[in-house]
């Protein structure tokens, strides 16, 4: 009897969603108990917004390290209680509608489907739980006192660290990466995609549309809101 574990690993944002995790921290910000203190952090994001463009671009990873920043001085309860109605009306909205379909075709062909994304868990408890993943590899933020400090728990997921924490999973399921799926949209995800068997780019980039066509990848597009 053939017991062997397959896994198809995918990214979040662009890949599945259309959303990211600014306009997800703007939630949370306008969700503030006092309307005072949301319309302060609303503003100050919006006048940021074009460094953090500018940042995510040159690094993903130290792009979540700074912006997670701004979660510092949260609540963990409260957070975790405003991320119901956060997927309702933001992340629900904005999953594309082939999404749900994908995932179910690689269920039916023997994968096991594990959500890989530079978010924050509470962010994606409903998403694991809507889209059936039965594995998720994310970030976390640091709380003490029931409170944010703005830092992450290392190891901080992005670009190759995501590389380090899939193989983590694998071995921990007794897979091989050279028998996985993976799934992304971005340049910045050419290590998750490189690592395993059968990568595919999906609403692929300039930059990872590339470099899929050099590599006879293939390239599919989920971009329909569900």
């Amino acid at each position: 009897m053939d017991t062997t574990k397959r896994l198809a690993f995918y990214d979040f944002d662009g890949t599945l969603s259309s959303g990211n995790v600014v306009r997800r921290y703007a939630y949370f910000c306008l969700r503030q108990p006092s309307r005072g203190r949301a319309a302060l952090k609303f503003s100050k994001l919006l006048l940021t917004i074009p460094a953090w463009l500018v940042l995510d671009l040159r690094s993903r990873r130290h792009f979540n390290q700074v912006f997670y920043r701004e979660y510092r001085g949260l609540g963990e309860e409260w957070l975790h209680a405003q991320s119901e109605r956060l997927f309702e009306d933001v992340v629900r909205p904005s999953l594309y509608a082939g999404a749900a379909e994908l995932i179910a075709r690689d269920r039916s062909e023997g994968y096991r489907p594990v959500l890989v994304s530079g978010e924050l868990d509470f962010a994606l408890d409903r998403v694991v739980r809507y889209l059936g993943f039965e594995g998720v590899i994310c970030n976390s933020l640091e709380f003490k006192d029931g409170v944010a400090t703005g830092q992450v728990v290392s190891p901080l997921i992005a670009e190759e660290k995501k590389v380090a924490a899939m193989r983590r999973y694998a071995e921990a399921q007794r897979a091989k990466l050279e028998e996985a799926k993976a799934y992304s949209d971005s340049f910045s995800d050419l290590p998750m995609l490189k690592a395993v068997g059968h990568p595919t780019a999906v609403n692929p980039d300039r930059r990872l549309r590339r470099v899929a066509e050099a590599s006879g990848w293939p390239i599919i597009s989920l971009q329909k809101a569900a």
